[in-house]
């Protein structure tokens, strides 16, 4: 049977030339108006998926 990629993984993750994987973080979308100004700032960065993570990533990210 053919690999394919996970189709909700391609949507959320982007694969870099290191191998590392860049991923958004969560609970941005909404029922945020009572958190601070630092704390959405810091929500709306980019982060890397854990080492611990890494294999269920790839395994999705096929191609």
């Amino acid at each position: 049977m053919k690999q394919k990629t996970h189709s909700g993984a391609k949507k959320r993750l982007r694969l870099l030339p290191s191998g590392k994987v860049k991923r958004k973080q969560t609970k941005m979308r909404h029922l945020n108006s009572h958190m601070s100004s630092k704390s959405k700032r810091q929500l709306g960065q980019v982060v890397y998926v854990d080492d611990a993570n890494m294999y269920q990533t790839r395994r999705t990210l096929v191609f």
